[in-house]
């Protein structure tokens, strides 16, 4: 901490009590502790803002180097010209495939019914079947 030695911190705390008092010392403590708690946020705050700096310098450059990659691979490797497509209405080869009407496995559909299916009390698994414990803790 600051590269103060526990000796060099002893003396301190001695030159304090006698200084300050040991009545008054709690509260002058409390306040240095205000005081460099205020000086490490104002550092943080600081540091935070040269980072954030720092990093958006870096963006403009990587920028800059894949705009110039980008450029350099696109010289070399232009892309295709409307020479090398086929002329429009020009006849090209078609492959024609066959469709079979008749697939091998076609999934059968349930009917139709047009009144709404009820489950019967039977259908239900037997967790659902019980009837529910009456409330309030009075057993029948």
């Amino acid at each position: 901490m600051f590269g103060i030695d526990s000796s060099e911190l002893l003396v301190i705390v001695i030159i304090a009590v006698i200084v300050i008092g040991p009545k008054d010392l709690p509260r002058a403590l409390y306040k240095v502790g205000q005081i460099v708690g205020k000086a490490q946020g104002m550092a943080r705050h600081f540091r935070t803002g040269i980072d954030a700096m720092v990093r958006e310098v870096e963006l403009e450059e990587l920028e800059k180097k894949w705009a110039a990659q980008n450029k350099r691979i696109m010289e070399e490797h232009p892309p295709e010209t409307t020479e090398s497509l086929p002329a429009p209405g020009a006849e090209t080869a078609v492959e024609e495939v066959a469709v079979d009407d008749n697939p091998p496995f076609v999934a059968e559909s349930a009917p139709v019914t047009s009144a709404p299916v009820t489950p019967s009390a039977s259908d239900a698994p037997p967790y659902l079947a019980q009837e529910p414990a009456q409330k309030g803790g009075a057993a029948a």
